[in-house]
């Protein structure tokens, strides 16, 4: 065994079993008084820095400007790594939640953190549920003004990119606001699909201009849908092929 693998499972995995409980918990307590859950997101960030230091990682965000703090949004992004969440959360700033697959809020503490916490489960394979959160997160955006994360793949993918979901689009235009495209870039690298050994390393968070919706119709969709994707592929510096599926 490698003296990386060695520091990855010795050092910096208790680290983050660590952060994760003691800030879990924080949050935990800060939602029985912040209903609105803006104290748990900037838990949630802290807790996303505190694990990007202790696994090494460093993040360059280009296209900031693009954002106001201000305004509501959907954010869609591309998803290689269990290391994008963290990424994108620690160094976006604007409040947002993200829709996660309904396992993770059966997990102890995780899931508590989680559906306390404002964010949204998502049921797959089971259209009409999985319809129903959509409607919900695009009513969040319209009655509280906080934006939302997807991770439009459905997925984390070892290769290459998959074809886009339409829930992000969905959505967006069902809310009214831009949708912003995001490209994350090296996680892969720092955190493999299946691999538990945690790599130190560069990352390259790309904001993308944002698409506006306002006069878009749910017919409009599947068209926002591949436009979102290919302007991922652009941040990525990909180009726009068709898409590789999960081995």
């Amino acid at each position: 065994m490698s003296l990386s693998h060695l520091r990855s499972y010795l050092i910096t995995a208790p680290l983050i079993l660590l952060a994760t409980v003691a800030l879990g918990t924080l949050s935990l307590m800060a939602s029985f008084f912040d209903r609105r859950g803006h104290l748990q997101h900037r838990l949630a960030r802290l807790w996303s820095r505190i694990l990007l230091l202790v696994c090494g990682v460093s993040v360059r965000v280009e296209g900031l400007e693009k954002l106001n703090p201000r305004s509501s949004y959907v954010f869609v992004a591309n998803h290689a790594s269990y290391m994008d969440t963290p990424v994108v959360l620690g160094h976006i700033p604007v409040e947002f939640r993200f829709m996660a697959k309904k396992g993770l809020f059966l997990i102890p503490l995780l899931g508590w953190h989680l559906k306390r916490a404002g964010h949204l489960a998502v049921v797959r394979g089971d259209p009409r549920a999985s319809a129903r959160s959509m409607t919900e997160a695009a009513r969040v955006i319209r009655k509280t003004g906080i934006s939302v994360l997807v991770f439009a793949e459905g997925g984390r993918t070892p290769t290459g990119m998959r074809e886009f979901r339409e829930g992000a689009a969905y959505i967006a235009i069902k809310s009214g606001v831009p949708a912003v495209p995001l490209g994350v870039v090296g996680t892969r690298q720092v955190l493999p699909v299946g691999s538990g050994h945690v790599r130190g390393g560069p990352v390259i968070l790309r904001v993308g201009d944002p698409v506006p919706t306002a006069h878009a119709t749910l017919k409009d969709r599947s068209e926002l849908t591949h436009l979102l994707r290919e302007r991922v592929l652009e941040l990525l510096g990909e180009p726009i092929v068709k898409p590789q599926e999960t081995r």
